[in-house]
């Protein structure tokens, strides 16, 4: 079999068929209850969030969810956040340290959304804030990128103490075309751009960016989604587990160690 390259796994990354947010979140978890709205703008389809159990444990679930067709992409916005979908995160944050729920969140992002409106609402604020609060919430925090991680537009909800990646997911600055154009002038240039990112789940996991690779069948995680969901899972219930006997002064030292080191 040929060597995957990173192009390869961009690729995969971006499948539309490839398993969202909320087909993990349904598999995974039980009871789930979907909230909406931030209570300033309005409700963000490409953010869902909600309280839900985990084999009988109240938790907090957060996801940036895309489609699998045009019409559910429009409805997602192509799975890119506005302000209000990050403030409505940070509103489903907030409400799990009150009540000491743990936090899992899914990410799968090619980027906030650039639009002229959502910075006009305060889309690098809403970033730059959730960043900070969730570098200090009392309560454990894991996050799974499931596709694309790219940008801000990830990073907001990727402050955990834990960060998983799949096997063919990526996580990155920005998008290898958006390097292209920057570094070489030449978004055409995006396969030799993603080589040099460093943005696959290997590549951050050699650099210590990441605690663990969920692997995943050939050609991709809808080729046997149970399998991966089950451990996703698994990996879930360890963590939370392990990070559970930890004290909040402890648990918030080794989150700004984490960071702090990469």
């Amino acid at each position: 079999m040929s060597k995957i390259t990173a192009w390869d796994r961009v690729m995969l990354a971006r499948k539309p068929e490839r398993p969202k947010s909320l087909d993990y979140i349904k598999y995974i978890f039980d009871d789930f209850i979907e909230f909406h709205g931030d209570r300033n703008f309005g409700d963000d389809k490409a953010i869902v969030g909600g309280i839900a159990r985990l084999e009988n444990m109240p938790v907090t679930v957060i996801g940036e969810q895309k489609g699998k067709n045009v019409k559910e992409n429009m409805e997602r916005n192509f799975g890119m956040p506005e302000p209000e979908g990050y403030r409505k995160a940070l509103r489903l944050m907030k409400q799990a340290e009150k009540f000491k729920r743990p936090i899992i969140t899914f990410i799968d992002t090619p980027g906030a959304y650039p639009g002229m409106g959502a910075e006009e609402r305060g889309q690098g604020e809403a970033i730059a804030k959730n960043i900070m609060e969730m570098s200090s919430l009392k309560v454990p925090i894991i996050c799974i990128i499931i596709g694309e991680g790219s940008s801000g537009g990830a990073l907001a909800i990727a402050v955990g103490d834990k960060i998983v990646m799949l096997e063919n997911a990526i996580y990155s600055i920005l998008s290898p075309e958006g390097f292209a154009s920057i570094l070489y002038k030449d978004s055409s240039k995006a396969k030799e751009a993603a080589e040099n990112m460093k943005a696959t789940a290997k590549d951050l996991k050699d650099l210590g960016i990441i605690d663990k690779i969920i692997k995943e069948p050939e050609g991709g995680a809808q080729n046997d989604f149970e399998k991966v969901a089950k451990d996703i899972k698994k990996y879930i219930l360890k963590s939370i587990k392990e990070l559970e006997k930890l004290s909040e002064k402890e648990l918030l030292e080794n989150r700004y160690k984490k960071f702090r080191n990469m």
